[in-house]
């Protein structure tokens, strides 16, 4: 056998795409977990079709992965793929786009039959023009090999056919140099129950690692070193799961046992998934018959003395606005996840979209502000799980934490944080009288706060329920300066969080005079762009908000301080309104709306755009 070179990468985005029966997702996570082993730095971008049951060849069928991995520190998953494997013409016809120019396709060739070029809506076998020209094109014939390969073993020949993306992640595992023992072992325990599926996976994998050893096809591999990143011990992990266990850690940290109530959705049901596997944590989960029931258990569970969390996207939120403006008034701690989808209603369920920050700020009637708090990247879902757990507890009010579908299922090497360094979250119960008249339910602490009074202490019997309450006294009261008096207690109750928050952190470069504001999981995109921007000398500054109510108690100087203010949303501008309004600033955006994250090159090139 020829040995073949080895060419050094820093780094590489490869996209797999196929039919949704494919296994494009467990492929791509296989290959991403491969890579956290061999110690990569990574992100990656799941593409899931939005029909349950397209048919089969389709375009709306179609499901991708895509990761960048790297030798050095990376932020994003990567604006264009250097190589997109695609398993039929549907996925070749919906990806070719976003191939590079002089990028590697690798096609399997053996499903360019005129009946799938049919549904994907070609005239003409592309293997067979001029249309691929600009890359370079490696057909390799997938499925009869991975059928040959499978020759002797019990299974039959649709269950061999269908371990063909094992070849496919054994030939791009070939051309990466990525660990075989990991994918080896998993596909053993996966398949321990079921022999022949396992052995039929096993034989496609290595059929297709052996082919790009052994094939003139391709000349040589690459090789894209570790990353050498900050000592300890890392997981990959996605948003979904960091989030899920911060909101165990918080769990752990106060106290308080973890309910969490939920009516299955997309992007959110990964949430009830992962916590309803935490019974060793003494987690409770609920699926709930719809949403409004999800968030009054929630809420019941914060009255009873629990972590009440309820978790939802967009078309959920929406359903759940009456509870928690009833949370307002209770002025209880609870949690409400919003996954961010594209809307409006259904929209587009499995694309990622961040426009509920309005929904969050205003979505309730009657003045009713809630903190609000954002995360940044999949690992730091995990914090922003436990910031909103000691806000809720020790501001006795609701919060709502933002996510979007793009964090959730995207995932990061993730450091794991000594459990001792987790910040203490205290809930001091009341325990008896705090009053001469007794105890007072609505009697506040220096931080605004009600006391948290578990029903069924003896003394501390009070009303629940949403009319307004009299101040201190808990009584129910109709009395005008009692209500507008109990309004602003509890505006003011919210705005005194800016306290206890950090201050907005600039990355500053002398001399720049345009600053890029964001929020939420712009963070990566961002921040890569404004590298790229600094590269090609140009002064570029930059900030990003985790706290969106109240705001970082500098965040107007911040803004004042540029004589331009760039805001990039997956919306149409809503914290760019709330930016203007607030701060009177003259902030213009960067928006996109196609269920697709924004990339840095884009975000770059607006950038340089506006500096001329």
């Amino acid at each position: 056998m020829v040995q073949k070179a080895v060419e050094e990468k820093e780094r590489v985005v490869v996209r797999f795409a196929g039919d949704s029966g494919d296994g494009m997702q467990l492929t791509g996570d296989r290959f991403t977990n491969a890579t956290a082993m061999l110690g990569n730095d990574l992100a990656t971008l799941p593409d899931f079709p939005a029909e349950i049951r397209a048919p089969a060849g389709t375009l709306a069928g179609v499901s991708a992965f895509q990761i960048h991995f790297a030798s050095r520190d990376i932020l994003t998953p990567g604006d264009r793929p250097n190589v997109l494997v695609a398993m039929n013409p549907a996925a070749l016809k919906s990806n070719i786009a976003s191939l590079e120019k002089g990028g590697t396709l690798i096609v399997n060739e053996d499903a360019f039959i005129k009946r799938n070029l049919e549904k994907a809506g070609y005239a003409e076998n592309p293997l067979e023009d001029d249309s691929l020209d600009a890359y370079q094109v490696f057909r390799v014939p997938m499925t009869s090999i991975t059928v040959r390969a499978t020759e002797g073993l019990e299974v039959t020949k649709k269950d061999a056919e269908r371990s063909k993306n094992m070849f496919a992640l054994g030939l791009v595992s070939w051309m990466y140099g990525r660990p075989t023992d990991v994918t080896i072992r998993w596909i053993e325990q996966k398949f321990a129950k079921k022999p022949e599926i396992r052995e039929a996976n096993l034989a496609a994998f290595k059929a297709g690692y052996n082919f790009g050893e052994t094939t003139e096809l391709f000349a040589h591999s690459y090789e894209v070193k570790p990353f050498q990143a900050k000592p300890g011990t890392y997981r990959n992990i996605s948003g979904a799961t960091a989030l899920a266990w911060g909101l165990v850690a918080a769990s752990v940290k106060s106290g308080l046992p973890l309910f969490y109530a939920s009516y299955p959705i997309t992007p959110a049901s990964e949430l009830l998934h992962e916590l309803s596997r935490r019974k060793n944590f003494g987690v409770r989960t609920l699926q709930a018959e719809d949403e409004i029931a999800a968030a009054g258990a929630a809420l019941g569970a914060a009255f009873g003395g629990s972590l009440g969390v309820t978790g939802t996207s967009g078309p959920g939120m929406d359903l759940k606005s009456e509870t928690v403006g009833l949370a307002v008034t209770l002025e209880l701690p609870m949690i409400v996840v919003d996954v961010q989808r594209a809307g409006p209603s259904t929209g587009m369920p499995t694309k990622t979209e961040a426009s509920d920050l309005l929904t969050a700020m205003f979505g309730r009637h009657g003045e009713s502000p809630i903190p609000i708090v954002a995360s940044s990247t999949p690992g730091n879902c995990f914090d922003t799980a436990l910031e909103a757990a000691r806000i809720a507890v020790k501001y006795r009010t609701p919060v709502i934490l933002l996510s979007d579908t793009f964090l959730a299922n995207s995932s990061e090497p993730w450091l794991i944080p000594d459990a001792n360094s987790l910040p203490q979250v205290e809930p001091k119960f009341a325990t008896g009288p705090n009053d001469d008249r007794g105890f007072m339910p609505y009697k506040r602490d220096e931080n605004l706060a009600r006391p948290w009074a578990l029903p069924g202490t003896p003394g501390l019997e009070h009303r629940v329920g949403g009319l307004e309450k009299e101040d201190v006294t808990g009584n129910i009261s109709y009395e005008a300066d009692n209500h507008e008096r109990m309004t602003h207690l509890r505006a003011a109750k919210v705005a005194k969080i800016a306290d206890d928050i950090p201050s907005l952190q600039v990355d500053h470069e002398e001399g720049a005079e345009l600053l890029v504001l964001g929020w939420g999981s712009t963070y990566g995109t961002i921040t890569a762009a404004v590298r790229r921007v600094r590269a090609e000398g140009k002064k570029v500054a930059s900030a990003h908000l985790h706290h969106l109510n109240p705001w970082p108690k500098n965040t107007g100087d911040v803004v004042r301080s540029y004589p331009k203010v760039l805001i990039p949303e997956m919306n149409t501008g809503q914290l760019l309104k709330l930016i203007r309004a607030e701060f009177l600033v003259e902030a213009e955006g960067f928006n996109k709306v196609q269920g697709q994250p924004i990339f840095a090159e884009e975000l770059a090139n607006d950038i340089l755009r506006r500096l001329g």
